[in-house]
């Protein structure tokens, strides 16, 4: 039967690898899994916390261009049906 790894478990050997106050060889006999895990999981969270630190104002502008641009449309779309309400509301001469 496997283990199951959750992410918390993944978060804390990742977390305690990048701390550095233990070697992986302990690291990984204290949460029961293989050193190269323990290496790859610290890899990963080396990256993720890169991308994420790197990428937080470029983020917000981006969601908040994309949110301007959907309120742009829909002005569009509201003006162009009033005016085709006011056209066909004009009475007939």
């Amino acid at each position: 039967m496997r283990k199951t790894i959750t992410a918390q478990l993944k978060a804390a050997v990742a977390l305690e690898a990048l701390k550095g106050e233990k070697t992986q060889a302990q690291i990984a006999s204290e949460y029961e899994v293989h050193p190269n895990q323990v290496s790859a999981w610290k890899q990963e969270a080396q990256a993720v916390l890169v991308e994420a630190f790197s990428k937080k104002r470029g983020r917000k502008a981006r969601e908040n261009g994309a949110g301007e641009q959907a309120l742009y449309e829909q002005i569009g779309r509201l003006q162009m049906e009033l005016d085709w309400l006011k056209k066909k509301s004009k009475p007939y001469l």
